[in-house]
């Protein structure tokens, strides 16, 4: 075999629709656009959204609220989470989390919740702890870090 002897399998290649070349061709006379109405001329471009007429859905849609677009989006940990992905000595930080692939793609900071128990000692870098994940983080000899501190000493 040679590269110009290479083809497409049969049927894999459709030729495309030719409208508007008479009756016999079966897409004569209207061009597949059907009788009359907006969609039927040429120059016919429909708007985002537009439903011919009728209230669009975002204008029929209660609004209320909004959506802070500053907000932190906080992964979650638990002290048990914590005790069976992190060795003794180990820095619990974004970048240790993102290395292991323990944390989710649009995470972009840590909180620290006190569920199961604390096996070792461990650097803990996070926005935010509970206080009871902070006192047992503290009675296993751990210690906890502000991240904002951590990125100034950069």
């Amino acid at each position: 075999m040679k590269l110009n002897e290479l083809q497409p399998a049969l049927g894999a290649v459709k030729g495309r629709k030719r409208v508007g070349r008479g009756k016999g061709s079966g897409h004569g006379k209207t061009s597949c656009r059907g009788e009359k109405g907006q969609k039927s001329r040429r120059g016919y471009s429909s708007k985002r959204g537009f439903e011919g007429g009728q209230m669009s859905l975002v204008r029929r849609l209660p609004k209320r609220g909004f959506t802070n677009v500053h907000a932190l989006n906080l992964q979650e940990l638990n002290l048990t989470f914590i005790s069976t992905h992190f060795a003794e000595g180990e820095t619990v930080c974004l970048e240790s989390m993102r290395d292991k692939k323990l944390l989710d793609a649009s995470a972009n900071g840590i909180v620290v919740l006190n569920n199961g128990e604390l096996a070792h000692k461990v650097t803990i870098v996070a926005d935010r702890v509970s206080k009871g994940a902070r006192e047992a983080i503290l009675a296993a000899g751990g210690t906890i870090q502000d991240p904002c501190a951590k990125q100034a000493a950069k």
